[in-house]
């Protein structure tokens, strides 16, 4: 019965290593067939941003280069708690400043495309307000995601049009 129990352990050990196998199922990153230029109708450039990616020097993200790089760069003033490049979901700590230390917001930033698209940024802004000792969640201004989507995408055209050759 103990060399049974030891057969089996070996072959479940040998099995569960063979899964850890060089093979991946991850796809592989394909290149650009198209010029990924900007128009005067559609200033963000359409196709795959691979190509331009590339040229800036960037890693290859699981999501769109110039939007991850611009949104790390508009919530610079933040502190960060998470910052997924491969899932694309940016999170920031709670943050108050010194005008209003009563008032915190937090940032959450999901980008939702590998192409720069406007609506591939989706902001969710969190506000917390401090009265008798206690944090409690308050209304945002609907604005100040848009407004920061704005920024973000903004900042990603400059990055864009910066790392395209001309």
């Amino acid at each position: 019965m103990r060399k049974f129990v030891i057969a089996a352990c070996a072959v479940l050990c040998a099995v569960t290593l063979a899964a850890c196998g060089g093979s991946s199922n991850v796809p592989e990153a394909t290149s650009s067939t198209s010029s990924g230029g900007g128009s005067w109708f559609w200033p963000f450039g359409s196709g795959d941003d691979a190509d331009a990616v590339a040229a800036a020097g960037m890693p290859q993200l699981g999501v769109n280069g110039f939007l991850w790089r611009a949104t790390l760069d508009t919530l610079n003033f933040m502190p960060l708690s998470s910052a997924d490049p491969v899932g694309g979901v940016v999170i920031s700590d709670w943050y108050a400043t010194p005008e209003k230390p009563d008032e915190h917001m937090k940032i959450t930033v999901y980008i939702l495309d590998r192409r720069l698209r406007a609506d591939a940024v989706k902001v969710s802004v969190f506000r917390q307000v401090r009265t008798a000792g206690n944090w409690t969640d308050a209304q945002t201004n609907p604005d100040t995601g848009i407004r920061l989507e704005n920024a973000i995408l903004a900042r990603a055209r400059e990055l864009r049009l910066a790392a395209t050759p001309n």
